[in-house]
């Protein structure tokens, strides 16, 4: 078994979120430098923006990139599970900012005294460019965020099994009173 694989099974990404081990580690990348490690502990203030997403692309190929948490509103009790953070579809090549983004990039934001969240980032390779008939989602509401799974998507959508993946953990911290503020706006 690779380390990737035994680390996303230690995590429970195999089988909460994905059903196999995806060929490569995602390359995630938060401001200073600040790098994904599978199951690094990170705080809702370091994933506030953003990161830079990097992987081997084939040119002329479009790609969806996910990130997901299945711990909503916490991990022993999933019952929004998954939480949907991020979901960019029509990624020409890596370079995120030409795909099409379905959801705007919201930040960790555990519930305080949830404990530890998994964070996970999935990119798939699609067969070709897709129409989406999804409701495009902005940074500034939650709503249509929870009761997500990646794995129905991914069916909907023929993307088949992730290629490439990541995640972290992070729980509550100051940040998390701002982020659920822009979230009611």
């Amino acid at each position: 078994m690779s380390t990737m694989a035994a680390d996303l099974k230690t995590h429970e990404v195999i089988p909460d979120v994905i059903d196999k081990v995806p060929d490569s580690v995602l390359d995630v990348t938060y401001s200073n430098n600040l790098k994904v490690e599978i199951g690094k502990i990170l705080t809702p203030t370091q994933v506030k923006d953003p990161p830079s997403v990097k992987w081997n692309a084939e040119a002329g190929v479009f790609y969806t990139l996910c990130m997901t948490d299945p711990d909503a509103p916490s991990r022993k009790e999933p019952k929004f599970r998954e939480w949907h953070h991020w979901l960019v579809g029509n990624i020409s090549g890596n370079d995120i900012k030409s795909g099409e983004i379905l959801s705007e990039y919201i930040g960790a934001g555990p519930p305080k005294g949830t404990g530890l969240h998994r964070y996970v980032f999935l990119l798939y390779k699609q067969s070709e460019k897709l129409v989406f008939d999804e409701k495009h989602l902005t940074n500034r509401s939650g709503d249509n965020r929870g009761g997500f799974a990646i794995r129905k998507f991914a069916a909907k959508y023929k993307l088949g099994e992730p290629i490439s993946g990541n995640v972290f953990q992070a729980e509550w911290d100051d940040y998390v009173p701002i982020l659920y503020k822009q979230l009611d706006g």
